[in-house]
């Protein structure tokens, strides 16, 4: 059981990924500071995270059964906690979808929202009545910088990262005078299983319902580029999880963290003009008009970012 000492924190979509990175990172805390619950949908996929929980597991890290898309499940996890509530309150759940926007039916978008979206709304809502009452806590979500700058191709995605971004905004400013923080963890491309296995699938779909032209742009120049912006710019699930153990470790937590500062100019770009022109038409030369000069600045990327620079460039 959790010591009264240490911040109990409850995560969401621990199977694999960021979500695991967290979880261990957190349990092997050197100075103990935390007690872990590492939820996940399915537990015949928790060998991952027992291996890597090492002697952490049913000590500082148990695990167990959640679905973000099941009211019972919540609730059934939550009755099962230590009073029925948690210091910290991390949103690692998600689901993603890529390819053209006429390929996807209705109940895509909904699934996807259902877990990117409502999934955080579920677990707010249950949580919060506790929080307010002890006038302590933090919400944490990983959500994306794809909920500050759309990217081409990832309509569905961006879209539930948008959402999330603004409840988040409006809720944020409510919950201080409850002295609640809500932090917004925003990584960039991150190479996880998860990832990989979606740019798999989507390079051998058909995409019915799309016009040959706009396929044809997704899988010649969109693909390619993704795959490369994934090898310059992409961060391991260690990094990500380093930079959201820091915020969960301080005593104000900050609103937004963006944690791989090489994209930070791409979403600067947004915030430069207003009326959103430069943003749109950067990202669309760079795509469609000036491929040379993309490539040319992702291999200076690369050679910035070799290994002899990288502890400079990366998270920590």
């Amino acid at each position: 059981m959790a010591n009264d000492s240490k911040k109990t924190v409850l995560i969401t979509g621990c199977s694999s990924g960021i979500g695991l990175k967290i979880a261990v990172q957190l349990a092997k805390d050197p100075q103990q500071r935390y007690h872990v619950f590492a939820t996940m949908r399915d537990l015949k996929k928790s060998g991952k995270l027992e291996a890597e929980a090492g002697e952490t597991l049913n000590k500082t890290l148990e695990i167990r059964q959640l679905d973000v898309n099941s009211e019972e499940s919540v609730k059934k996890c939550i009755a099962e906690l230590p009073g029925q509530t948690v210091d910290v309150l991390l949103n690692n759940a998600g689901v993603g979808q890529v390819g053209p926007l006429e390929s996807f039916s209705m109940d895509d978008f909904r699934k996807v929202f259902e877990t990117n979206f409502f999934g955080v709304v579920r677990l707010v809502k249950e949580f919060l009545p506790s929080m307010k009452k002890r006038r302590s806590g933090h919400i944490v979500v990983i959500s994306s910088v794809m909920g500050l700058q759309g990217i081409v191709f990832n309509d569905i995605y961006a879209a539930s990262k948008f959402a999330v971004e603004g409840f988040c905004e409006s809720l944020a400013v409510q919950l201080l005078k409850f002295n609640i923080f809500i932090s917004l963890i925003e990584p960039g491309p991150v190479n996880t299983e998860f990832e990989m296995k979606l740019m798999e699938e989507v390079a051998r779909s058909d995409f019915p319902g799309a016009d040959a032209e706009t396929i044809r742009y997704f899988k010649e120049v969109y693909l390619p580029s993704a795959h490369e912006i994934f090898a310059t710019l992409g961060q391991t699930p260690d990094a990500v999880a380093k930079a959201t153990v820091r915020v969960i470790g301080m005593e104000q937590p900050v609103f937004r963290e963006q944690t791989n500062p090489l994209y930070t100019p791409l979403t600067a770009l947004k915030y430069a003009d207003n009326t959103g022109e430069l943003s749109v038409r950067t990202f669309y030369n760079l795509i469609f008009n000036y491929g040379s000069l993309f490539h040319c600045s992702l291999n200076l990327l690369k050679c910035i970012t070799c290994n002899c620079f990288r502890r400079r460039v990366m998270p920590v």
